[in-house]
């Protein structure tokens, strides 16, 4: 007996991006994403700094450094690379970091992830002026839940139903119907939080299973290429965000890509030569938190 089964030759997405209202306030899943994805990292990276004896008041100090720098430097990246000709004028300038638009309250409509990854090392060299905790030893442990956090930003493109790619015949194609689309696109946010989770997953499975700690710089190296990588392909089937890149061989996200991925070429190979140093405090702490449950029982 021969059964043949019928594939839908797309799926109709016309899911509403906001999950609830607080007066007018809407609550969207993008946000909700955004601040899940930093709650989860803020838990991992807890059982990180106790697995290696390292004081998590660090750690809530560097939650703020991370938080507020992948928030400007995310919007700012967009604004410089994607929309410069409209936010550097003198009539728009301020819209940068104002979330209204039209007398609506829309967010911060338009982040950059390579915007967001260069604010996090200008934040990360400002916690290394204060703490002198070695960087090196920091980046290797960050990037695995930055994989994560990127695949829940990625599920907040879905739900906006923004950020897709072209057209095709696949049958998980998606049709945005909330953005006026009427036929097949690549679900390109499902491909990249996809790709991402398997990143995260890969980066902490080797940390974990590693005996020994793993040489300074190998899973950030590694992460680089991997994670840029993967931006790098999908962006051939993602439609183009801004008008510019039209004609474009290698489109906006592709060119700031490729000078990360060599980075991680680079990093990759002076790890392996053990160029970095170990540990979280090579050179002792410049700054000791006091215990505060032994404050406590004092």
């Amino acid at each position: 007996m021969v059964i043949d089964i019928m594939l839908p030759l797309a799926i109709e997405w016309n899911v509403d991006p906001v999950w609830f209202n607080i007066g007018s306030f809407p609550v969207r899943y993008y946000s909700l994403g955004f601040l899940f994805a930093f709650a989860c990292a803020y838990l991992i990276l807890q059982r990180i700094f106790k697995r290696e004896g390292v004081h998590t008041d660090y750690l809530d100090h560097l939650t703020i450094y991370v938080f507020l720098a992948t928030l400007g430097g995310a919007r700012l990246g967009h604004c410089i690379f994607y929309q410069p000709d409209y936010f550097l004028t003198s009539e728009h300038w301020f819209e940068i970091f104002w979330p209204f638009h039209d007398g609506r309250f829309t967010g911060f409509e338009g982040l950059a992830s390579h915007g967001a990854a260069i604010g996090i090392l200008l934040a990360l060299w400002l916690f290394w002026r204060r703490f002198a905790m070695n960087v090196w030893w920091l980046l290797d442990r960050l990037v695995i839940v930055v994989a994560l956090g990127g695949a829940f930003i990625r599920l907040g493109n879905l739900f906006n139903s923004e950020i897709y790619g072209h057209a095709t015949t696949l049958p998980w194609g998606f049709i945005f119907v909330r953005d006026g689309e009427t036929q097949p696109k690549h679900p390109t946010q499902l491909y990249e939080a996809l790709s991402y989770l398997a990143i995260f997953g890969s980066c902490l499975w080797y940390y974990l299973r590693k005996k020994s700690r793993p040489r300074t710089g190998v899973i950030f190296g590694a992460w680089l290429i991997a994670l840029w990588g993967v931006r790098l392909l999908i962006e051939f089937v993602k439609n183009d965000q801004v008008d510019f890149e039209a004609g474009m061989t290698l489109n906006m996200g592709q060119l700031l890509s490729i000078p990360f991925i060599l980075a991680g070429g680079v990093i990759l190979w002076l790890a392996h030569k053990d160029t970095f140093p170990s540990g979280p405090f090579p050179k002792g702490e410049k700054v000791k938190f006091e215990d505060k449950d032994k404050k406590k029982k004092k």
